[in-house]
């Protein structure tokens, strides 16, 4: 039997079905975000006579994929039927079956998939497969919705690295402080509600040394009314000088919290540190300014599964990962109020000589939040 083509959005005379049933499992796959790293997150319906048979999403690494769960929900009614997944059916074995097997089994009679999977184990072999078996596979459905939800499995598996969001709150003279060296709170309730989805919604966060010294945050993840997920804390500090009592170090919490510092630190202070529950250590190497090597830290967090990461500053931090190139997207919460020239800048150690060197933000979109203003752009993606 002769494969036949995979036909494209533009190719279609008629996509509105599509593109409401492809909604529909972008809706199913957003219920993974946070929860699937390293995999993607993925939804997946199936569908006969215009109507919803079944529903599923991927839920976490290692357990079945979305369209396992739709199939399984459709039993024999997923035979002659379509489904609609916002990924490529993976075709290689790895954790789980191959899904296009799965999907060709099952009978389905055409697949709507969002977009091609950039995993180099399957790059088009998925839909290949599909399209042997006398299967018509439509591609690129809602493709720019489909690759946005998963840009952190993009960056991923295409490079080992961590997807970077810079956050953070500011005044409108640009400081994170009202004084250096001591806390101080610019935004309100709105903006900390969509910080804390952000941190509910991305596997890691990381803050420097001074941040916990000045603030002594806990970095875990409220949500009003419903159960959060706490994710991974990162700490910079070159010679482990953070305090033993920090609030990071305490917590009833699953999620680990990972220290990374240089070769040469006091071997007492990390064999205690070493000793505490959910703490882990980390060396890297310094770079040419004295600091930590990010690029080493985001290779390592990469090894252990971390597709995404939340930094929170502060201001050396922030500046750092400016200047070496390492931020994707930018969440700037600007409150409404001047917080004085004694406050903390948002950014240090990025000198910049005029507006041909200044880092502009692209894809730059604006939210209220409450009294404040929600700045969100894209920096760095050469991944993309």
């Amino acid at each position: 039997m002769r494969a036949p083509a995979v036909i494209t959005l533009e190719q279609m005379t008629d996509s509105t079905t599509d593109l409401h049933f492809m909604r529909l499992a972008l809706r199913e796959a957003r219920k993974g975000l946070g929860r699937t790293s390293p995999n993607p997150c993925v939804g997946a319906v199936v569908v006969k006579d215009d109507s919803v048979i079944s529903r599923g999403y991927h839920q976490k690494a290692g357990t079945p994929h979305a369209e396992i769960h739709a199939l399984r929900k459709a039993g024999t009614q997923a035979k002659g039927a379509t489904i609609y997944v916002t990924l490529e059916p993976c075709s290689h074995t790895g954790r789980t079956p191959p899904c296009c097997q799965a999907v060709a089994a099952a009978g389905i009679k055409r697949v709507v998939v969002g977009m091609e999977d950039p995993n180099p184990l399957v790059r088009g072999s998925g839909n290949a497969y599909l399209q042997q078996q006398g299967i018509e596979v439509v591609s690129g459905v809602l493709e720019a919705d489909c690759r946005e939800l998963n840009l952190p499995f993009i960056k991923h598996i295409t490079s080992g690295m961590p997807f970077v969001v810079m956050k953070a709150g500011m005044s409108l003279d640009g400081k994170i402080s009202y004084q250096q060296g001591q806390p101080g709170w610019m935004t309100g309730e709105s903006s900390s509600k969509k910080v804390h989805g952000l941190r509910n919604s991305l596997d890691a966060i990381l803050v420097g040394r001074t941040t916990i010294a000045v603030d002594n945050p806990s970095l875990t993840t409220r949500l009003p009314g419903r159960r959060g997920r706490d994710p991974v804390r990162v700490l910079l500090d070159s010679h482990l000088q953070l305090s033993l009592t920090s609030k990071i170090l305490h917590l009833d919490s699953p999620a680990p919290t990972i220290l990374f510092c240089s070769h040469s630190v006091d071997e007492e202070k990390k064999r205690v540190l070493t000793a505490m529950e959910n703490v882990l250590i980390r060396s890297v190497d310094c770079d040419e300014d004295g600091g930590l090597d990010l690029v080493a830290v985001l290779a390592d967090l990469g090894k252990m599964g971390i597709c995404s990461l939340l930094v929170e500053g502060g201001a050396t931090v922030h500046g750092s990962f400016l200047r070496k190139g390492l931020v994707d997207r930018v969440f700037l919460f600007m409150a409404p109020l001047f917080a004085g020239s004694r406050g903390t800048p948002l950014v240090s150690g990025l000198p910049i000589a005029d507006r041909s060197e200044a880092l502009t933000l692209r894809n730059v979109h604006y939210r209220r939040c409450g009294n404040d203003i929600l700045v969100q752009g894209d920096l760095f993606q050469p991944f993309l």
